[in-house]
């Protein structure tokens, strides 16, 4: 059984000391082998040994020593061995051990009397400590502050004992008379915790006494007068009033933990505007004012608790949040940028967008590591702001789009992406957006970026001229064409031929350097000189940015596009164009560039041929231009349009429904008390006791306060741990709260006899921690007992709880067992619905390390009611759009995300469909980056897909 101690020591388990060898180093003259000894042997004990033969040896030897290491690990060696018998009754040899500490607290050097009454506070053993009252107190009245701190805290923790209160009668009245006269601040703050914890009208008393003065008090004796002002007005919420002016005037106390402690204790008071500013207001100054990143983290926090309960007085807060991003941490930024933007009002849009803008011109001129995630963030929360307020779109917009060709592919994907949507929602818009994207469209590097762009250019073009130009953008990226030679096609599968049946050597002086249509460097051949085209193995480059380079690098997915583009802008241009020549003209010019590309995916020049989808796409597009119809250009200019505004209507939709639950619902009950605030009587209050009541008011009308689960909820969290025909019974109630697990076990006395030293014993399985072992009780006949056992969770994984009731009685000589049935814990109470970006899901989809694959068997025969099963029993978010999942046709694909209390991503995707025979079959991804959460997961999953509950 491993004992409790205050210092944790190292010990190597595998080379044991004997009880010999240290015994025989006790007994010696050398001080650093006793020293060394003294160590090893308050390991054993540590570990279990008894080691009673030293306990002589050590009395004898080591208890007349001088040396101060000595005298501190013999306190050490003290506090962990067995002071009592089986009975509870002290050692006899103990008694030799009083004559030692009472020498000590009269010793004239003042750390070995400070380090011995801080030992006597973690005895229990009251006939040890009564003969040491009176040394105890006259170190109350030592000149040295270090021995009074210790004396008054060995003061107070005699008194908690049992039967403290009869050993020191007048202690409060004395320590509250230390306190009147203490000048050390940690003696201070000593003395009024122990009046707080054993006394604590007389701490009232003297705070009250001394309210003027609080200000002037020391950090230490501040913090503790926070404590005791939420414990009085938990306790009793009409002396609210009497406090509240303490805590402003700590407010603007030089200790900044003292003002975060005020800013918490004013929030948790009270509800009044005026506190909530002062607190809010508080919280900034500290993030302004401290440099280090997780206090600022923890501020953000709280700031966005506040925001969650306390909006209106928040907004009024957002510059003053949005100076936390001067910090060059991510995670700082990244949360500022998330609570600034759920405070945006018509009133402060302006000056939120100008501060981001600011930031976003920052991020072009510094050299700084994250500057290109940070830019991303940035123009995330601009695209947020534009789209709430669309107004102050055409501020930001412009600025944006020079980021079109960002080195950083996921910012320039961003910006391109606001950029679609704004040309969509801001109609008026739409002409300076094309016209900006045309002058800027040959700087874009990225494929992505650049096929959104084309996207844009062919859906948004209506005018003749911006048809045009856009016709002539098209044809300036894609360069000259053809886009290589018949000649050297021939001569580079001839060359390929040669490579392979023997390592042919090529001079250098039969090729040279030539430029290309692209602007790129490539080798030419003396004798195609005459005939000059592209080299045989083309390397296109990203970083010359136009389109050509993005095909010769086998992108065909992008010479789609550009197909569906050109086809776009040919058929916008009939209906625009009055001559029939300039048509035909640029509709072959378009035909020749889109035969182009069929042929450089067709040929040898590249190591990779054009897949099937693309040659496709761009056949189409060819036949389509060959031969028009009504039906078919109404699809191609229009019906593209109307889907893209279908999915940003769904998008809207889904973000007002998500703000909804969010929303707290609740309703009073019919019998519920109303207080009539202008009758109430106003005599005494303050203004902010009578804010407060408004507050309250308002919060019952509208329904603000959140009612407890109801008891349905509580009864199926009760689990029967043991038989109803058990001599003992017992039952437990587990609440899961984030880090914790309290479980409060209900234990029963079935028989008629007394049962003593009965103990729950608990064991865990996975990352569960007992942090304390439940003590001994004695229950009487027919009579039952709540004992609580406190869990610390340390991941999301499953977990288990075992173990068993152990208790004697007095007919049977041997103690009695009950095992006790299993506590699984579940992983749905630590993981929560979540949402996040697309992007954001494949990103961390491709990164994540853990997979779980589960194959699809359930009774269920319905896709949509399948996956609605699998949402309920999984506690997770449905990332895919509504639309998506509504037409039934056979087989279904979707995205759930859900984040845990720790911060952990869980990410599963599904993918079933139906066969012939009506069932369902497919899989069911799971991906994490810890490996606990993708099997417990995947476990839960296994266990609820055949539709039971």
């Amino acid at each position: 059984m491993e004992k409790s101690c205050s210092l944790l020591i190292h010990f190597d388990k595998g080379t044991p000391a004997l009880a010999n060898e240290i015994k025989e180093a006790l007994e010696g003259n050398d001080i650093p082998a006793k020293i060394e000894a003294m160590k090893k042997a308050v390991m054993l004990l540590l570990n279990g040994e008894t080691l009673p033969q030293l306990f002589i040896t050590i009395i004898r030897y080591v208890l007349p020593s001088e040396d101060h290491t000595i005298q501190k690990l013999l306190l050490l060696y003290l506090e962990i061995i067995e002071k009592t018998d089986s009975k509870g009754r002290v050692l006899p040899e103990m008694i030799l051990i009083c004559q030692n500490l009472r020498n000590n607290l009269q010793h004239p050097n003042e750390y070995l009397r400070g380090a011995t009454l801080r030992f006597l506070c973690r005895l229990n053993e009251v006939d040890i400590i009564e003969p040491l009252i009176p040394s105890i107190m006259n170190n109350l009245e030592h000149r040295h502050p270090y021995v009074r701190r210790n004396a008054i805290l060995a003061v107070m923790s005699v008194y908690k004992l049992p039967h403290g209160e009869q050993l020191l009668v007048d202690a409060p009245e004395k320590i509250e008379n230390v306190l009147t006269t203490e000048q050390d601040p940690s003696a201070k703050r000593n003395a009024f915790l122990m009046l707080f914890q054993c006394a604590q009208e007389r701490a009232i008393n003297y705070l009250l006494t001394h309210v003027d003065r609080v200000s002037d008090w020391g950090e230490l004796l501040q913090m503790v007068v926070l404590d005791l002002i939420r414990k009085v007005c938990r306790t009793n919420k009409a002396e609210k009033g009497r406090y509240i002016k303490i805590i402003i005037s700590l407010l603007t106390a030089p200790s900044a933990a003292v003002t975060y402690e005020c800013a918490g204790t004013l929030v948790s008071l009270s509800s009044a505007p005026s506190a909530i500013r002062a607190a809010a207001n508080t919280y900034c100054q500290l993030l302004q004012s401290q440099s280090d990143n997780n206090v600022k983290l923890i501020v953000l926090d709280r700031l966005n608790e506040l925001k969650s309960s306390h909006k209106d007085v928040m907004v009024d807060m957002i510059m003053d949040v949005l100076r936390a991003l001067s910090s060059p941490n991510l995670d700082i930024r990244r949360k500022t940028l998330d609570i600034v933007l759920e405070l945006i009002t018509p009133r402060n849009i302006n000056e939120v967008v100008l501060t981001l803008k600011k930031e976003v011109v920052k991020t072009q001129s510094g050299e700084l590591e994250k500057n290109g995630e940070y830019r991303q963030m940035l123009i995330q929360a601009i695209h947020s702001c534009a789209i709430k307020f669309p107004e102050v779109a055409s501020t930001v917009v412009h600025l944006l789009m020079d980021f079109l060709s960002d080195s950083n592919v996921a910012s320039a994907i961003d910006v391109v992406v606001f950029v679609r949507e704004i040309i969509e929602t801001n109609p008026k818009l739409r002409v300076s957006i094309v016209t900006r994207l045309l002058d800027t469209f040959y700087q874009i590097r990225a494929a992505r970026v650049c096929s959104c762009a084309l996207w844009i250019i062919g859906e948004y073009c209506l005018s003749l001229s911006e048809v045009e130009s856009g016709i002539a953008t098209i044809k300036q990226c894609l360069g000259d064409l053809p886009f290589y030679s018949v000649s050297e096609e021939s001569e580079a599968a001839d060359s390929s031929k040669k490579t392979q049946q023997a390592n042919s050597i090529t001079t250098l002086s039969s090729r040279r350097p030539a430029v290309l249509a692209d602007g790129t460097y490539a080798t030419q051949s003396a004798a195609s000189e005459t005939a000059f085209s592209p080299p045989t193995v083309v390397q296109g480059s990203l970083t010359t940015g136009n389109l050509r380079s993005l095909l010769l690098t086998g992108d065909f997915f992008l010479g789609a596009v550009v197909a569906c583009t050109l086809t776009k802008l040919i058929l916008r241009l009939e209906e625009v164009q009055p001559s029939k020549l300039e048509v035909n003209k640029a509709t072959t010019n378009a035909l020749l560039i889109m035969v182009s590309m069929i042929q450089l995916g067709q040929s040898h020049v590249l190591p990779h041929p054009m897949d099937n989808d693309s040659h496709d796409r761009i056949v189409l597009c060819i036949r389509l231009l060959c031969n028009t119809g009504n039906e078919v250009r109404k699809i191609w200019l229009s019906s593209c349009r109307e889907s893209f505004v279908n999915m940003l209507s769904d998008k809207q939709l889904r973000e007002t429904e998500e703000i909804k639950a969010k929303a707290q619902i609740s309703h009073s009950q019919p019998d519920d008390l109303i207080d009539f605030y202008h009758l109430k009587s106003r005599r005494g209050m303050s203004q902010l006791e009578l804010e407060d009541e408004v507050q309250d008011d308002l919060k019952r009308a509208t329904g603000e306060f959140v009612k407890d689960e109801n008891d349905a909820n509580k009864l199926s969290r009760v689990l029967q741990l043991t038989g109803f025909s058990d001599p003992v019974y017992a039952e437990a109630y587990v609440t899961v709260h984030h880090y914790d697990i309290v479980l409060d076990v209900t234990v029963i006395n079935r028989t008629k006899e007394t049962l003593q030293n009965l103990c729950l014993e608990l064991a865990t399985m996975g990352d569960l921690k007992l942090v304390e072992r439940p003590q001994n009780y004695t229950l009487a006949p027919e009579s039952s007992k709540q004992i609580k056992a406190n869990i610390k969770v340390s991941s999301t994984e499953t977990g288990v709880i075992f173990g068993n009731i152990v208790y004697e009685s007095s007919n049977v000589l041997e103690r009695t067992v009950v095992v006790l049935n299993d506590i699984h814990i579940d992983i749905m109470d630590y993981i929560s619905p979540a949402v996040c970006s697309e992007a954001a899901f494949r990103t961390m989809w491709a990164e994540f390390e853990w997979e779980n694959k589960v194959a699809v068997n359930t009774v269920i025969q319905d896709e949509k009611g399948f996956l609605d099963h699998i949402i309920k029993s999984t506690n997770m978010k449905c990332l895919t759009a509504p639309s998506a999942l509504e037409d039934e046709c056979g087989f279904l694909a979707a995205n759930l995300y859900a984040k845990s209390v720790f911060g952990e991503d869980a990410l599963v995707n599904l993918s079933i469909e139906k066969q012939s025979d009506g069932k369902l079959s497919g899989y069911i991804r799971i991906r994490s980056k810890t490996q606990g959460i993708a099997l417990s997961l995947g476990d839960k999953i296994t266990l609820k897909q055949k539709g039971g509950n």
